[in-house]
């Protein structure tokens, strides 16, 4: 393997999600327990390792958050080293600050790096792997996107959160004889709206993999309305678009690694139909909350498996690699097969045929 490993770093980096916590405890616990090494948290994702902001992590830091949301340890989505925003000037223009991170780590000994994140941390762990940095990686985000790996931890909490939304919406949708609309996270997947749309009985559901058609949603919800079914829920994943039109973008984050922020195309669609079917619509965006609060029974026992095989995986010396869940295992797999391609739904899949069965419209 090289050098021994006597103390390892570890870092959230991207957006926070149900189960980080789960992961850093795993990582410290059996660090400590099970090879007896030494733990450093790298405070703030990536601007703690450009800035040198760590602290030592113990037990006694670990515990009692298995249960809690979020990162103890902070992170951000806009610190990427190898692109790192400086102000001069008052101009604002990005450095390559990647050698004084590795330089942040020879000076701590630190020995090897587990980085916790989504495709863009992926893609800076890589590339710190490819200047010689020991890096083993833990898959991490609610849209489930990420190829290599059966699932990402933060998903099933996430869905359920979606999941505990429609359920609310169904009562008022009822009542009212009304539309409602109900906007997920997922980015350019619709994992969070197939299966939380599928949970929650959804009536029509959009996603970026099948390109909808207003007035195919317009004929689906009218239907019912004809056999007695007055109101209808919409699930719509942030990436999805109309045939031959383009996603809905909010913003553009400069900094970020991936700069378009996705967001409104609920509001949009929703107008059309009230405009073409003469229902009434409201739109719900459910936003940040599908990455808050507790993970679930189930993302609290992955986290807790990947961050174990994360320093196991570092222990073998297994550095350039993300352990992935391959159902039953979690195994390690080369970065560079992780970075491929994003994984997405397939509009053909038997998750897909299954909702189609059960009369949920997919706008196609």
């Amino acid at each position: 393997m090289g050098k021994q490993v006597k103390r390892i770093g570890v870092l959230t980096g991207g957006g926070d999600c149900p189960g980080l916590n789960a992961v850093i405890r795993a990582v410290v616990k059996t660090a400590i327990r099970q090879y007896n090494l030494e733990v450093v948290g790298i405070i703030d994702g990536f601007h703690g390792l450009v800035n040198d902001i760590m602290q030592p992590l113990n037990e006694a830091n670990v515990a009692g958050i298995v249960h809690r949301g979020g990162t103890i340890l902070g992170t951000t989505n806009r610190d990427n080293p190898f692109r790192y925003a400086v102000e001069k000037d008052g101009q604002l223009t990005f450095e390559d600050r990647s050698s004084q991170c590795i330089a942040n780590l020879a000076a701590r000994g630190i020995d090897a790096l587990v980085v916790i994140g989504g495709d863009g941390s992926l893609h800076i762990a890589n590339a710190f792997y490819q200047q010689g940095v020991p890096v083993v990686w833990v898959p991490k985000t609610i849209d489930n996107d990420l190829s290599a790996t059966d699932l990402t931890f933060g998903f099933d909490s996430a869905v359920t959160t979606a999941t505990e939304a429609i359920d609310k919406l169904h009562t008022t949708a009822e009542s009212h004889h009304r539309v409602m609309f109900l906007e997920v996270m997922g980015r350019y997947a619709g994992w969070i709206a197939l299966h939380s749309g599928m949970a929650g009985g959804a009536d029509v559901i959009l996603i970026p993999e099948i390109p909808f058609r207003i007035p195919n949603i317009c004929a689906h919800i009218q239907a019912r309305a004809e056999r007695g079914r007055k109101f209808s829920i919409v699930v719509v994943a942030e990436g999805a678009q109309e045939a031959g039109g383009e996603m809905v973008v909010q913003k553009m984050v400069a900094q970020s690694h991936d700069p378009v922020r996705l967001g409104g195309v609920a509001q949009v669609v929703a107008r059309k139909v009230e405009d073409q079917a003469g229902m009434e619509t409201r739109v719900t965006v459910l936003g940040h909350l599908q990455r808050g609060g507790s993970p679930t029974a189930f993302d609290r026992i992955l986290s807790t498996r990947y961050g174990s095989a994360a320093v196991d995986a570092v222990m073998a010396g297994w550095f350039g690699r993300m352990v992935a869940l391959r159902t039953p295992d979690i195994v390690p797999v080369p970065l560079v097969e992780a970075i491929g391609t994003l994984k997405k739904v397939d509009p053909d899949g038997q998750v897909v045929r299954a909702a189609r069965a059960v009369g949920i419209a997919f706008g196609d």
